[in-house]
C-alpha cells in the first residue's frame, strides 16, 4: 500500500530502529513507547486489520509470533514479563491500519489496560 506507514518502513522508505527482522516479519522500536520496551512486530505483507487476516496468511501471522518471541529474548523479558497486543480497528485503539503485534515489557504492567 502506497500510503501505508508501515509498509513504508518495510521498503526502507522511512528509517525506523529495527530491532530484528524475518523473511516476512519486521521488529521496530514504536515511536512513541508506553514502556521501557516497547516494540512493534509487523508482517512485511500489508493487512490492514486482524479482520483482513485470511486462511492463506497463517504462516506470515506465525513468524510475526515467533519474531515477537525473538524480540522478547533480545530485549530480556522471558522472566520478568511482558504483554503482546494487537490492536483491531479505530474503536480497538488501532491507529495504523497495518496489523502489529506490541511487545510491551521492562515494568509491571496492569489490567485492565485502558
Amino acid at each position: 500500500m502506497p500510503d501505508c506507514l508501515f509498509c513504508k518502513i518495510v521498503h526502507r522508505e522511512i528509517p525506523a530502529d529495527i530491532v530484528c527482522e524475518s523473511e516476512h516479519a519486521l521488529a521496530f522500536r514504536d515511536i512513541s513507547p508506553v514502556a521501557p520496551t516497547h516494540v512493534l512486530v509487523i508482517p512485511k505483507k500489508h493487512i490492514a486489520t486482524a479482520n483482513d487476516i485470511s486462511p492463506e496468511d497463517k504462516d506470515v501471522i506465525g513468524e510475526l509470533y515467533l519474531l515477537a518471541q525473538k524480540v522478547i529474548e533480545i530485549e530480556g523479558l522471558i522472566s520478568s514479563g511482558h504483554r503482546l497486543v494487537m490492536n483491531v480497528g479505530a474503536g480497538g485503539g488501532q491507529s495504523v491500519f497495518h496489523i502489529h503485534l506490541h511487545v510491551i515489557g521492562g515494568r509491571s504492567l496492569s489490567w485492565p489496560p485502558g
